[in-house]
């Protein structure tokens, strides 16, 4: 049977919250993000006209589109209309990947049969903007790559239908950088060969590829052939992330429990930014001598960042932790994961906040976790025999 792949993307997500709250800002240049040493989170099409993009400088912004209205954001709206619009496609459709808070896969194969999958997900994405009052693009092709490149072309159009027999001729005239797992370097790199269009990159030997750019050169040429097998994987609120440390002896010492703490969400939030997930949910468990255990949890904005997940996390453990008995275990989780980047929070930060995390990051990865770590959190070791690192999808 023939697969049938939907990508459906809020446009513009942020920008149309505020506007539905705001009718005032219909129709302006608008700018989504922290102040003018920050950067651009999103940003309206009036906005983009001018070369205005996401994750660019805010001030190069208001040089490109000086008569922007900038807005701080409020990612706790986003985090609630995207929770809406979840519902809604959950409850009909078989199958959901929630890949984003403003972007979503179903796998509706088979559906044709009894409604026509084009007229059902026209049906599904009308009945989203009704219930939201929000806009969004969907298109509906064999497979997650031919989809999401659709919805980015529909976008300037119109909500796109590409079957298999009409994928190759739609991917062929678009530039390279279409391709979602194409970035700059990949671009110039190939560009200098002359390969600057998905019909060139399909016609090149995978063999070749594969020696000029390494083990992502196959994928790569499959995807400019129009080929993605990966499946659509089900989305569920409750997966998640978790740390948990046993004392070698009990401790009621205040100075090392935070320490303990802080060192677990930099770990946590390090795995969160690898692979490319956001949290919702910030819960702390504490383990009294006598084997009494708490635990409390807190809603937060889809972040990654250490320094909202650490306030976070300390502000819960002074509020659960009252008995002032001595303590054996403590674990921090996180959980209503979405798939995103660091970027999508960065309401308050400043550009030398996001280059502090890129540079730690990099040197994580490439030295080890605890190769640069804070201060705060440095007693906290991750090889310890005790710690237990667990990431699971609670059944």
């Amino acid at each position: 049977m023939q697969r049938a792949v939907v990508h459906i993307d809020m446009n513009t997500f942020f920008v149309s919250c505020e506007r539905l709250t705001n009718s005032e800002l219909e129709g302006i240049p608008l700018i989504i993000g922290g102040g003018e040493r920050g950067v651009v989170a999103s940003c309206s099409y009036e906005a983009r006209r001018f070369g205005v993009r996401s994750a660019m400088p805010i001030h190069l912004a208001m040089k490109l589109c000086p008569q922007a209205k900038i807005m701080k954001g409020d990612m706790e709206l986003y985090s609630r209309l995207s929770h809406d619009i979840t519902e809604i496609i959950q409850e009909k459709a078989p199958v959901v990947e929630k890949a984003s808070i403003d972007e979503f896969y179903l796998d509706i194969t088979g559906m044709d049969k009894f409604h026509g999958s084009y007229k059902w997900t026209d049906e599904l994405a009308q009945t989203i903007t009704k219930e939201t009052g929000l806009p969004l693009t969907f298109a509906l092709s064999v497979n997650k790559t031919v989809s999401k490149i659709g919805t980015g072309e529909g976008k300037q159009k119109q909500n796109l239908e590409i079957p298999e027999h009409l994928v190759q001729s739609f991917l062929n005239p678009l530039s390279i950088r279409k391709i979602p797992m194409v970035g700059d370097k990949t671009f110039q790199l190939l560009s200098r060969i002359g390969i600057r269009r998905i019909e060139t990159l399909s016609q090149m030997p995978a063999e070749a590829l594969q020696r000029m750019i390494g083990k992502n050169g196959l994928e790569l040429w499959k995807k400019a052939n129009g080929i993605d097998n990966n499946p659509v994987e089900p989305y569920t609120e409750r997966k998640s992330i978790s740390t948990e440390h046993t004392f070698g002896q009990d401790t009621i010492d205040m100075d090392k429990l935070k320490r303990v703490i802080l060192g677990m969400v930099e770990k946590l939030a390090f795995q969160l930014r690898s692979e490319q997930w956001l949290t919702s949910t910030v819960t702390i468990k504490i383990r009294y001598a006598n084997f009494d255990t708490e635990t409390k949890q807190s809603r937060v904005q889809y972040t990654s960042a250490d320094h909202i997940l650490t306030q976070t996390a300390v502000d819960l453990f002074e509020k659960l932790y009252q008995r002032r008995m001595r303590l054996r275990l403590i674990g921090v989780r996180f959980s209503g994961l979405v798939r995103g980047t660091y970027q999508i929070d960065l309401f308050e930060d400043t550009q030398e906040m996001l280059s502090l995390y890129q540079a730690m990051d990099r040197m994580k990865t490439r030295y080890g976790f605890d190769a640069v770590m804070r201060c705060a959190g440095a007693s906290f070791k991750p090889n310890n025999k005790n710690e237990i690192l667990k990431r699971k999808s609670d059944k």
